[in-house]
């Protein structure tokens, strides 16, 4: 990432990376696509009821290991083997504690969070049996998550796609196993998607261990070093508790439309669905932009960083502009999938089009809440995630408590979009301002 056409970088580093996403979206589609057709539309509005609680444990997940592998990829560009293998190694520990506080924190809270967001009382049993197993083996996740971002951090983003390709097929073949098979309904599902993840997080750690000799740890690396376990926290809570704040406003607005009844919970979750599907190319240029950041920093190129988020906001545009026409297009077909054609009430299908065909026209705003957020977490700032999402906190939770009392559904519709503006339009002034301090502090130390 520090020598040749930040262009071609990029490009070759997002697409695998957007390619392993799509996978990976495949453990919540397919979830919801083997309960909406072989247990029924009660049992998929379950699954989506549990949308902003799943997004708030595991983007937490995500979040924190991003921000683990900062450390390592800016060691990598400096060259700094040893430093890299230590930082790696307390990634491992800090992953295990954190795992093991969050699945005992929300498997006793699953419930009354249910019951907080007023869940529907028919589905809001198969909705806590599916959230409390994603608690319960919310390691997997932490580690899948790990490892692959440590695989991003020194350049490799083909591998982790790779890895997906087994663990999606492994997915799909358990979930219809634990669903037609033995008959668990949501929870075999949710099972399905741990031992998918777990297996994926073993794969992960093998093939870095045998493919990266830096990677070989001595019995040094692993002596506990709390000051930089806390350095790992500083950097990767931040990243961690903004995919959280963000959860908490998709909880909120998940509150508001519970209100309407089961059948707008199952369109919504649907159209969710189909959001998540069409804007996974958006968190891959932000993990290639966040990899580029902070190897260049790392390195001391400045002028490098600077061109490289240019090029990711070029990138993002064609992407959001691709994006518009294809959710305009899949829409109404891609529905279907998720239900079937001939039971499906119309209203149902109708409310899900509506939804992605509205947040579809503010992709621009989403895009530039990745590449900013996600960069300037690569470039070691945890505040600037911070600030965008709580700013993006609010806006979502005015527009859902204000939009649907004037608007209705189309209120409900337009909530993520009032927050990705809120959020997406003052990230780049963040980045400015940030570049600012670092060239401040590069000409300092220069002297």
């Amino acid at each position: 990432m520090t020598k040749g056409s930040p262009l071609r970088l990029l490009l070759s580093f997002s697409i695998p990376l957007f390619i392993g996403n799509l996978f990976q979206q495949l453990y919540s589609m397919v979830d919801t696509i083997v309960v909406g057709r072989f247990v029924g539309v009660e049992a998929l509005a379950a699954v989506g009821s549990t949308s902003g609680f799943s997004f708030m444990v595991v983007g937490f997940a995500q979040g924190l290991t991003a921000g683990f592998s900062v450390i390592v990829s800016q060691r990598f560009g400096a060259k700094d083997h040893s430093m890299m293998r230590k930082a790696y190694a307390m990634s491992i520990i800090t992953s295990a504690l954190v795992s093991v506080i969050i699945a005992l924190l929300f498997s006793c809270l699953s419930l009354p969070l249910l019951r907080l967001i007023d869940t529907p009382e028919n589905i809001i049993g198969m909705a806590n049996s599916y959230i409390l197993i994603i608690y319960i083996g919310i390691g997997t996740a932490i580690y899948y998550n790990l490892f692959s971002s440590i695989l991003r951090a020194v350049g490799d983003g083909r591998s982790p796609v790779y890895f997906l390709l087994i663990a999606s097929a492994l997915n799909i073949v358990l979930d219809l196993f634990f669903v037609i098979v033995v008959p668990l309904g949501c929870a075999g599902v949710a099972i399905a998607t741990i031992l998918a993840q777990g297996i994926s997080a073993i794969i992960s750690f093998i093939y870095i261990k045998k493919k990266f000799p830096i990677f070989h740890f001595t019995k040094e690396d692993w002596k506990l070093d709390i000051p930089l376990c806390l350095r790992l926290l500083k950097i990767g809570i931040p990243g961690a508790v903004q995919f959280s704040v963000c959860a908490i406003g998709v909880i909120i607005v998940q509150a508001a439309i519970n209100g309407f009844g089961s059948d707008t919970v199952a369109a919504y979750s649907v159209g969710g669905k189909i959001e998540n599907f069409i804007t996974q190319f958006f968190p891959a240029v932000g993990m290639a932009i966040s990899t580029f950041a902070g190897q260049n920093l790392g390195a001391g190129n400045l002028e490098r960083v600077r061109k490289g988020f240019r090029t990711s906001v070029i990138i993002m545009i064609c992407g959001a502009v691709i994006g518009l026409f294809v959710a305009i297009v899949i829409a109404d077909p891609f529905s279907y999938v998720f239900m079937d054609k001939e039971t499906t009430s119309p209203v149902i299908i109708s409310q899900a089009v509506e939804y992605v065909h509205t947040i579809a026209w503010f992709f621009i705003p989403l895009g530039l809440i990745f590449i900013f957020r996600t960069g300037c977490q690569g470039l070691g700032s945890g505040a600037i995630p911070m600030i965008s999402s709580i700013a993006e906190l609010i806006m979502r939770t005015i527009a859902a408590f204000t939009l649907p009392m004037a608007f209705g559904y189309k209120g409900i519709c337009f909530a993520s979009p009032v927050a990705w503006c809120g959020a997406g339009f003052v990230l780049p002034f963040c980045y400015l301002f940030l570049m600012k301090k670092l060239v401040a502090r590069q000409a300092k130390a220069q002297k």
